[in-house]
């Protein structure tokens, strides 16, 4: 489709402070908009964005909040599979319910998914490794 593109992904928040607290533990570089609204702009341009059913509702008079937990995943790379076994670590030590410890898929990244304040899963991705598929090919 000519001229799609993802232009981010909304997250509610219930405890804004509690939400922004966990994405920069997580690394995201957050900026607080107003007591209701907060964003994150990743490379390449898209955007996380956080906001409170008070704003939502402001816009939006017939929203009800989702009950029970997500069934979607925002995924986030960090720099390096060191990256996702101590930031999972921290995030467990710091309170956060670790949902998957860190693990090696298939898919050559190290992989680890940590529940945030609001019940979203966030998997913490390392980038990908292709040593093992080198060395099959090698054999």
């Amino acid at each position: 489709m000519t001229g799609l593109r993802l232009l981010g992904i909304y997250v509610f928040s219930n405890d804004l402070d509690a939400t922004l607290a966990f994405y920069r533990k997580v690394g995201l570089e957050v900026e607080k908009i107003s007591d209701v609204f907060a964003r994150a702009t990743m490379p390449g341009g898209g955007m996380i964005e956080f906001g409170t059913d008070e704003l939502t509702n402001s816009y939006d008079p017939g929203w009800i909040r989702p009950d029970g937990n997500s069934n979607n995943t925002i995924n986030l790379e960090l720099a390096s599979r060191e990256a996702v076994d101590s930031t999972f670590s921290a995030l467990v030590n710091d309170g956060y319910i670790g949902h998957l410890a860190p693990c090696n898929p298939p898919w050559q990244a190290r992989f680890a998914i940590v529940m945030d304040p609001d019940g979203n899963f966030v998997g913490m991705h390392s980038p990908r490794s292709f040593e093992d598929d080198r060395k099959r090919e090698s054999d």
